[in-house]
């Protein structure tokens, strides 16, 4: 009895374990169906202020031949949106301004028309154009986040400032900013071997990785012929925002003149009463102008702030700039390709009024540069120019408060170190 009582017990079980222990295919099939109800949630991609998900996406440049109105039309915009878009929002796009190599993306719309519902225009690497064409059509333009960061760079040159800012893996550009800062008081013709700097700039990054562009530069220090000279910035007139380069001393780093209507050129000919001119049959003939030698296009900056006075062609002189700077000096700029002024507009230093070219009697790309002082031409390179004013008096207090922690900052930048081959090379060339 014992004996069935125990084979009936074994059976109970075996059976409640089956129940409860589900096979292996039941199992996975239980898996499955759980992962089946589990809702897909698709991670939104933004860009633009767009959710690029809700859309078919198209990335392009524009290309040579194409339009504004013929992109939409290829992608089924009607011709009165488009007509719309030309001509009430020619201030916010105008669609006859678009360049060539300039990237833009449509979203489309994913039903089966596949119609273009955004069309984004890059402007450049920051700023961007929208052109909504979904029920009323509009266009509006914003700006990508931008992140700023601090960046310190010194070097000690041994050829040129451009190879030892590139060799610090520095934007080009700061190179040219540098140069505009210390404009009136270096000669960056006239570098020499062991001249150092020292420059404290921002740098901007889109998304965080995407390399922007630098700012202007906040502080520098340069060391040229054992003299030092600091740079801060600094904004001397809140209304107008003006920012200026003083030194260490308030001192106004710019002056009333540029020493060069061009950067980076060669004076290819002096101001010279007698000189021969080889277009004239090698003749004696005055230059009472300093020739500037650059290649065709290069910019040409107002040395001096004033009023356009002419804006014209003529003769010998070609396309030209002159400008009133106040009631005892003038300048003129000859042989330009283009103007980029009109008579009686305000200039500032350092804006761009033309570029080089060939126009008039010249044998070659360049900027014949006039000076007047009291009506009467004279050399520039031999004028004593005044200075600009320093900071106001009652700037000056709150002015050194605020360079005090930069300058600091300067003199502690540490230059970058030669390499040991280098210096080795330097040993056996002074033991020769």
């Amino acid at each position: 009895m014992n004996k069935v009582w125990g084979i009936l017990l074994l059976a109970i079980v075996l059976v409640s374990c089956n129940e409860q222990k589900p096979s292996e295919k039941e199992e996975t099939t239980k898996k499955e169906s759980k992962i089946a109800a589990v809702e897909v949630i698709e991670k939104p991609i933004t860009e633009f202020g767009f959710n690029l998900n809700d859309f078919t996406v198209q990335h392009d440049t524009v290309r040579r031949g194409d339009s504004f109105g013929e992109l939409m039309l290829q992608h089924k915009v009607d011709y009165p949106k488009i007509a719309r878009i030309s001509q009430d929002f020619k201030d916010t796009f105008d669609v006859r301004r678009i360049r060539v190599g300039k990237p833009y993306m449509i979203l489309k719309s994913k039903d089966t028309t596949q119609g273009a519902q955004v069309f984004i225009y890059e402007n450049d690497p920051i700023n961007y154009t929208v052109v909504d064409l979904r029920d009323s059509v509009s266009a509006y333009r914003n700006k990508k986040e931008v992140k700023y960061v601090e960046r310190e760079a010194s070097g000690i040159i041994e050829s040129s400032l451009s190879e030892a800012i590139l060799a610090q893996g520095i934007d080009y550009n700061v190179t040219n900013n540098l140069s505009e800062v210390y404009a009136w008081t270096i000669d960056f013709f006239r570098l020499q071997k062991g001249d150092k700097f020292k420059v404290i700039y921002k740098e901007k990054y889109i998304n965080d990785s995407i390399y922007a562009g630098a700012e202007p530069i906040e502080a520098a220090y340069f060391e040229h012929n054992g003299r030092p000279i600091y740079a801060f910035a600094y904004e001397n007139d809140s209304l107008k925002n003006i920012v200026d380069y003083f030194d260490e001393d308030a001192n106004n780093l710019r002056r009333t003149f540029l020493r060069a209507p061009v950067q980076f050129s060669r004076i290819s000919s002096r101001y010279n009463l007698k000189r021969r001119i080889r277009y004239y049959g090698n003749r004696i003939r005055p230059h009472k102008g300093t020739d500037y030698a650059a290649p065709r296009g290069t910019p040409i900056l107002a040395t001096a702030d004033g009023t356009v006075t002419e804006s014209t062609r003529r003769g010998g002189n070609g396309k030209y700039v002159k400008i009133r700077h106040n009631g005892k000096y003038s300048t003129q700029y000859l042989h330009m390709s283009k103007q980029n002024v009109k008579k009686g507009q305000f200039v500032r230093q350092g804006d761009v009024i033309g570029w080089i070219g060939m126009t008039g009697n010249t044998s070659g790309p360049h900027v014949c540069y006039r000076f007047w002082r009291n009506g009467r031409q004279v050399d520039p390179l031999k004028e004593e120019l005044p200075k600009a004013e320093p900071l106001a008096e009652s700037l000056q207090p709150e002015y050194f408060d605020y360079i005090y922690p930069i300058k600091d900052q300067l003199d502690c930048m540490i230059y970058p170190e030669k390499p040991i081959e280098e210096e080795e090379e330097d040993l056996v060339t002074l033991n020769q």
